[in-house]
């Protein structure tokens, strides 16, 4: 199986700076990096572009996400994209976007901090792709993946759910 990985950055990749005493985003793959080498049966292509907290993006950001999903030779991608603005993202693609088989996901705990939820999350959107699905954009988060259109962030509570 072939799939493109788009690493946007976000919270999934945040570590701690001590220097400066805050999480930063970096513009490596350090975070991706520990979950793949367990991928043996995969042929990921990445791509890391943006390197952004989600609510730093602009749709300048948007375009250059949607450019590498275009421009990508596999027609199975996940994208990992910060929580907060991952709704924008995901209809902002899904107007350029029809032909290809795509799953958003991320994590609200930095992988630096816990591996659990964000290599659960990456994990889900790797399977979802191995299975018989229809081209559409898709949201991997907290223990389910649907159209990214039904998934929403309740900021309030942490947590995403599903909304009818």
């Amino acid at each position: 199986m072939n799939i493109t990985i788009i690493n946007t950055g976000g919270t999934f990749n945040k570590r701690y700076n001590p220097i400066k005493g805050q999480l930063e985003v970096p513009s490596d793959n350090i975070a991706l990096d520990k979950i793949t080498q367990s991928c043996h049966n995969v042929e990921f292509e990445i791509k890391n572009i943006v390197s952004k907290d989600s609510l730093d993006m602009t749709d300048i950001d948007r375009q250059t996400i949607t450019d590498a999903v275009i421009e990508s030779k596999n027609e199975k991608i996940i994208i990992i994209h910060g929580t907060d603005t991952v709704d924008l993202t995901s209809a902002f693609l899904k107007e350029q976007v029809k032909n290809k088989k795509i799953v958003f996901t991320g994590a609200m705990v930095p992988m630096s901090i816990d591996e659990v939820e964000a290599t659960m999350n990456f994990s889900m959107a790797l399977g979802f792709l191995s299975t018989d699905i229809k081209d559409g954009i898709y949201l991997a988060m907290h223990g389910v993946v649907v159209d990214a259109s039904k998934l929403k962030k309740d900021k309030s509570i942490g947590k995403f759910l599903i909304q009818e």
